[in-house]
């Protein structure tokens, strides 16, 4: 194997193990967001639990995580596959290197890396994602379908690495969000305070 392509595997690596929202949770508020909400360093715990304000930061932070680690191919003059290096950033959010491998769900990661591989089809998938989290109010609902809509849609762009990743990354974000499928089939799982599903649940509760 290249030496340059394992330097930007591991790179990317370490740039995914940045835990964004545990570093700013006990850097500015003095809490480890780990202890509060679902538990998960990510944005929408971050969100829940530390505000609009760092919730944002934080999924910016996690998205250029991502967008750093496709840009390393670019970097290196390699000719590597910007999406296959960007992997590893998702990884390494996934099981972080400095939060004892116990990481966030990807999203935002993995948005990050197809912004840099292929802006166009990271619009695509960004109208996907807002589209479905409006008319749900669930991120986790979003997520999963938005990733199967996506592997979907990826096959009108005739890129099999693009489609294979997606299919991967679809199958982890099912995975990933377990525990939420109980919560949701109760009625149970955690809303943002803006969509139809919010305001069908606030009338029912009323």
């Amino acid at each position: 194997m290249d030496l340059n392509i394992i330097w930007m595997l591991l790179i990317g690596y370490l740039l995914g193990s940045i835990p964004s929202g545990v570093w700013i949770g006990k850097i500015f508020f003095n809490k480890d967001i780990r202890n509060f909400g679902s538990g998960n360093m990510g944005t929408t715990n971050t969100f829940r639990v530390l505000g609009k304000k760092a919730g944002i930061v934080v999924l910016l932070l996690d998205m250029l995580k991502g967008s750093a680690a496709a840009l390393l191919p670019l970097m290196f003059h390699s000719n590597a596959n910007a999406l296959l290096i960007g992997l590893s950033a998702i990884f390494g959010h996934a099981f972080p290197l400095f939060a004892h491998f116990k990481g966030g769900k990807t999203v935002a990661t993995s948005v990050g890396v197809l912004m840099i591989y292929n802006w166009q089809f990271f619009l695509l998938a960004w109208a996907i994602f807002l589209i479905t989290m409006y008319v749900t109010s669930m991120v986790s609902v979003a997520s999963m379908i938005g990733f199967t809509l996506i592997t979907i849609s990826s096959l009108f762009y005739h890129d099999w690495v693009l489609t294979v990743v997606a299919l991967v990354l679809t199958i982890f974000v099912y995975v990933r969000h377990w525990s939420n499928l109980g919560r949701i089939a109760r009625g149970e799982e955690n809303m943002v305070p803006f969509g139809f599903g919010y305001r069908r649940r606030q009338k029912k509760n009323h």
